[in-house]
Order: C-alpha cells, then structure tokens, then sequence
C-alpha cells in the first residue's frame, strides 16, 4: 500500500512545486521585465498619486470631462444587505463586471437609450448620437469610446473649460488609438488618457 502511495505523494509535491510556484513565479518575472506598466495593472498616475488603470472605465460625472460608455454595472443594495438579489446601479464597479443582458425588444432597454439621446440632446449633442454613447459594453467597464463618440461631446467639453472647440477637438485626434497591428479592433479613444491631457493643458 505505501509503495503506490508515496509516488502519487511524490508527483503532487513536484507537479504542486513546478506549476503552483516556480510557473507561476517565472512568468511573472518575465511579465515584469517585458512589460512591466502591463503586467502591474496599467495603473496611470498624476505625480506619484494613482488616478486609475488604462484598462478599466471610470464614471465621469461633471461636464468638464469626456464621458465613457454608460456602464450597466450593480453592487448590493445598502437597504437590503441580506438579500443578494437586491442590487443598486453602481456605474463601472470593478467587482462586479457585467452588462445589462437586456435584448433589443426589451421596453427597459428601449426607454433607458431614448432617455440617454434625449439628455444627450438637453447636453447640447447635435447631429448624428453614436451608438457607444448610449449603449452599454458587455464588461460594464470598457475603458474606450469611438472616435465618434468623442468629437461628439468636444462642443459641450470646450464650452465647460472655457476652450475653442478646435483646441479641443485637435487634443481628440491626438488620442484616438488605431487598430492593432492596423487590422484588430476599430479605432478608439481612451477615456481616462483623453481626460488626464485635458487636465494638463
């Protein structure tokens, strides 16, 4: 009995050893040296204080800023902390990433993005509402925005602040991000690095 037992001891203290230490210990130091902003969280700063990660969307409240996607993200509900069912909207809350599953024939659905065009329009939008600017991602926490969706809110941004509108509009064209490796993706426009340039101009 031992002499079949002490193998199989032996193979889960290597294959534990080799795949739950020294793997995973090894490929987070190559991360480091290869690309250490990525592999710590993308984590950006404004001196040595963090503001937030390149990688997760953040709710952007005042009109001095450019605003991500609308996030369909909940948290537990503070009045009913018992019933797990309970949920408040929590607008990109990084624990709880999800979109709202509701399908195009959904009436909520339906309501809730002909009330977002119609505060965009009181916001001053005119012309064509992109799709992404009423629309949840699928994470609840997409970090990007269109290029349209950006030169769409530049009028009301440069009105905010103070700032032509081409100022503004020219800081835009600046950020948006091309496909990777020019065939992956679609262009976009990362909203936190959007914001923070605005802030330093």
């Amino acid at each position: 009995m031992l002499n079949q037992i002490r193998p199989a001891l032996v193979l889960l203290a290597l294959f534990s050893l080799l795949t739950g230490l020294a793997y995973p210990l090894a490929i987070t130091g190559a991360a480091q040296l290869a690309a250490p902003f990525q592999a710590n969280g993308s984590v950006l700063t404004v001196g040595d204080k963090p503001v937030g990660s390149a990688l997760i969307g953040q709710n952007f409240a005042s009109e001095r800023y450019f605003h991500g996607r609308p996030s369909a993200t909940q948290a537990q509900d503070p009045a009913h902390p018992d019933d797990p069912t309970a949920t408040v909207d929590a607008p990109y809350n990084a624990a709880n990433s999800a979109g709202s599953n509701l399908g195009p024939t959904s009436q909520k659905l339906i309501d809730r993005v002909k009330a977002d065009v119609a505060a965009k329009r009181a916001a001053g939008w005119s012309g064509p509402i992109p799709a992404d600017a009423v629309t949840t991602s699928a994470s609840g926490l997409d970090p990007h925005i269109s290029p349209e969706n950006a030169f769409a809110q530049v009028e009301a941004v440069a009105k905010a602040r103070n700032l032509s509108d081409a100022t503004v509009r020219a800081l835009v064209a600046e950020h948006i991000e091309g496909r990777v490796f020019g065939v992956i993706g679609e262009p976009r426009v990362n909203v936190l690095k959007l914001n923070l340039a605005l802030d330093a101009m």
